[in-house]
């Protein structure tokens, strides 16, 4: 028998991650999940809650990094149904195209964007799900949130890490804000 845990392919371990997020930036999906009505309107914003390493309880988007030598889609679909459910029913639309580029810097203030740990590139997505979705992993719950509401003070200060910046950019790219 080997002393050697097996590991996913394309993760890397503890300490070989923090080497590679010490040396360079590393990619990442994120996703805003959305209820649309039959006109493709956005009528309700799903954040989870999740409590930090910290013991804080904050609000967050749907958001993994990319594996080595995996499709950017399939990340997507990955973290959606590792943070959602797997009958959550997704509709990732056939032109993957991001609503913005979101950069996260170790150094507050070069960006909206911070994470301590590392400087990473996320690809943001809204992505209408459809069906019943049920947290798991390390997320406590999803709540739904009008867009008004996803939009205002409270959540926003619940969203660490700029995330309540990207928030409100998928908004208004839905065209949810005036």
């Amino acid at each position: 028998m080997s002393d050697i845990t097996q590991i996913t392919p394309g993760w890397l371990g503890s300490e070989e991650l923090e080497l590679a997020r010490a040396r360079m930036p590393i990619l990442y999906v994120e996703a805003v999940p959305v209820r649309v009505d039959d006109s493709g309107e956005v009528t309700h914003v799903g954040l989870l809650l999740r409590i930090g390493s910290d013991g804080a309880v904050s609000r967050a988007l749907v958001s993994g990094r990319v594996l080595h030598h995996e499709r950017v889609r399939d990340a997507l679909l990955r973290h959606l149904e590792k943070d959602l459910g797997p009958v959550a029913l997704p509709r990732v639309p056939a032109s993957l195209q991001p609503f913005t580029v979101a950069e996260y810097f170790p150094t507050q203030g070069v960006t909206p964007f911070h994470d301590p740990r590392q400087h990473a590139v996320s690809l943001a997505y809204i992505v209408p799900v459809s069906g019943d979705c049920r947290p798991r992993q390390d997320a406590l719950d999803l709540v739904w949130f009008s867009p008004e509401e996803a939009s205002s003070a409270l959540v926003q200060q619940d969203m660490p890490g700029g995330q309540g910046v990207l928030l409100r950019q998928a908004l208004a790219h839905a065209g949810c804000l005036t």
